[in-house]
């Protein structure tokens, strides 16, 4: 009956120790994989930093509006970049933190197991011991009064030893089931609040990051795409880019053309008298081959 009930606590002090190594194994990994997310999200706002400053550097050598619109760009980005920041001390805090603190809370818990298996053993030793005691049986008889004497003396030395030991065992044991009950109960706690406060900061990084991102996509369309664009234009030209045009749209010209131009450019009576002067040398022209015509006749 002892040894039943010693085998049967045996059980399940291997099943409280299995709860405890599986903790210890997933709670570890979990903590590894949250702690590698919150440095990846660290970097990534290192490199939003980066491209915040290449942002401002390239809009200071683009035209007006361009060059505003990058700028509240980049502005609306550095923000974003403070919310990240949030999210990495908060995720460090309230995520990869409670996480690591289970090392400790697994350490503690395996030390409890250790000194209830060491009850354990203990007790199965002194169980083990008053057996062989009893199963022993002198094949002399001038012996046998003495040994009934010595055995009733050892056997009770045991069964004392026995009782000893399994009111030990039976004590850290049920210490042990409260500590794994209590344990299993703040696990499960801390699963939902671990997993509760990594949603909710990611959910207010994602909540400020459409706002900002709202903001930002409206300061790009906002860009006067035809403004710039008449900016980039008067660039390329100076201010007296007209008149040096006409002077050398003029200086291509014939001689006969420049003086056609310049005649008929001096005034409005001078330009009919031209206009006058060119019908006539072409009514001339006409008579002139009306004759020729003639005389061929």
């Amino acid at each position: 009956m002892l040894r039943r009930s010693l085998e049967n606590r045996d059980a399940q002090t291997r099943q409280l120790q299995d709860a405890v190594t599986n903790v210890e194994k997933h709670f570890g990994e979990l903590c590894q994989i949250f702690a590698a997310y919150v440095r990846k999200t660290a970097r990534l706002r290192d490199k939003a930093d980066l491209l915040v400053n290449e942002i401002n550097v390239y809009a200071s050598t683009e035209t007006p509006h361009l060059k505003q619109g990058l700028k509240n760009f980049a502005d609306e980005f550095a923000k974003l970049q403070d919310y990240r920041q949030a999210e990495v001390e908060r995720l460090e805090a309230k995520v990869v933190e409670p996480l690591k603190a289970y090392g400790t809370i697994v350490k503690m818990k395996r030390d409890d197991l250790k000194a209830t298996l060491t009850a354990r053993n203990r007790e199965a030793k002194q169980l083990t011991q008053l057996e062989r005691t009893r199963q022993r049986n002198p094949s002399d008889r001038h012996v046998i009064v003495s040994f009934e004497f010595w055995f009733f003396k050892v056997c009770c030395k045991a069964e004392t030893e026995l009782q000893r030991a399994t009111m030990d065992a039976t004590r850290t044991t049920r210490h042990l089931e409260e500590t794994i009950d209590n344990f299993e109960k703040q696990k499960i706690k801390d699963i939902k609040n671990i997993f509760s406060e990594f949603i909710t900061i990611e959910m207010l990084f994602h909540g400020k990051a459409l706002e900002v991102y709202t903001a930002a996509y409206q300061n790009i369309q906002k860009i006067d795409e035809e403004e710039d664009l008449e900016v980039f234009r008067n660039s390329l030209y100076p201010p007296d880019y007209s008149s040096r045009l006409d002077i050398v749209r003029a200086n291509s010209k014939s001689p006969l053309q420049r003086s056609l131009s310049a005649k008929c450019v001096s005034g409005t009576g001078q330009v009919s008298t031209c206009r006058l002067r060119k019908d006539q040398q072409a009514d001339d022209d006409d008579d002139e081959e009306l004759d020729i015509t003639e005389e061929e006749n």
